[in-house]
């Protein structure tokens, strides 16, 4: 029995009969392997495509998503053992679909992260074709040094027309400062330890939102989690309310209504719009009005 043939017996559940007797039973651990080896084949076999006269393609990265307590149980070298195992089993599985095709893709890997939405026993597999995509970090900007802020010269001073004359220079207008429309509180799902409130101000009526990438720009990013699509939604400031546009593969949450792809909803001040493992919460302006003293 040729080596491909032993492998698909094994992930097909059938434990090839050697000479010494009957198979040998998996273990729970060795079933939950094969159970999402099975499940990363469908994912690879339905996103592998080849192109007329070219090699096969398929995707760079496979995200496996368990639930805490599965998370849990697999950590340390048990965990290792996992990731080696699947791409192992998955290595053979791809030459062997792929047949006498070269392949594109030289390597992919295998990655689990934690879904908390996931019931113990349960995972599910995305495939990340841009394997850089969900890695870009946004760092904080950093406050300019005093050398750094650019200095406006000044203009030369006027020579006397005679030693008379007083010279009046033009009072200069401070230009005003720019003010937020509004603002929206960023807050993630997520365990560890507390973070401080993230508060991103907005300049502009509508702004768009998702995890971006290197030919996408938002001006709202998510970053780190794979289900936000990379343009997931649209907020726009309309009176005293705001507009919510869900254009995700997944859907939005405006508290406890859910917003489905190509929606629009309401969102007033103060709501919270979920977005996957975010939490949103757009707040207007706050307007400070200050009255003058009359003369008396």
């Amino acid at each position: 029995m040729g080596i491909f043939e032993g492998f698909r017996r094994w992930l097909d559940g059938e434990e090839a009969a050697g000479e010494s007797g009957p198979p040998k039973p998996r273990s729970k651990w060795e079933d939950f392997m094969v159970a999402i080896a099975r499940e990363v084949e469908a994912v690879m076999q339905r996103e592998m495509f080849t192109p007329p006269g070219g090699p096969t393609y398929i995707p760079r990265e496979y995200v496996v998503f368990l639930s805490a307590d599965d998370d849990a149980e697999w950590q340390g070298e048990k965990r290792e053992g996992l990731e080696r195992g699947l791409h192992y089993v998955l290595g053979k599985r791809a030459t062997e679909l792929a047949g006498a095709t070269e392949f594109q893709t030289k390597s992919f890997t295998i990655e689990l992260r934690t879904d908390p939405t996931l019931e113990k026993g349960q995972f599910r597999v995305q495939p990340v074709w841009d394997a850089h995509a969900d890695r870009t970090m946004v760092k904080p900007r950093r406050k300019p040094a005093a050398a750094d802020v650019p200095t406006v010269p000044s203009a030369p001073a006027p020579e006397p027309a005679d030693d008379d004359s007083t010279i009046v220079r033009p009072r200069t207008k401070a230009a005003p400062a720019a003010v937020a429309l509004f603002s929206v509180a960023v807050d993630r799902n997520v365990e560890g330890p507390a973070t401080p409130p993230d508060i991103r101000e907005f300049f502009t009526p509508r702004i768009t939102i998702g995890r971006g990438s290197k030919q996408m720009t938002v001006d709202l990013r998510l970053e780190g989690d794979l289900e936000v699509s990379r343009h997931h939604a649209t907020l726009e400031l309309q009176g005293e309310q705001f507009l919510v546009t869900c254009e995700g593969l997944n859907s939005i949450f405006v508290d406890s209504t859910e917003v489905l792809t190509g929606e629009t909803a309401v969102v007033r001040p103060g709501q919270r719009v979920a977005i996957c493992s975010y939490f949103l919460t757009p707040h207007g302006a706050m307007v400070e009005t200050v009255v003058a003293n009359e003369p008396v």
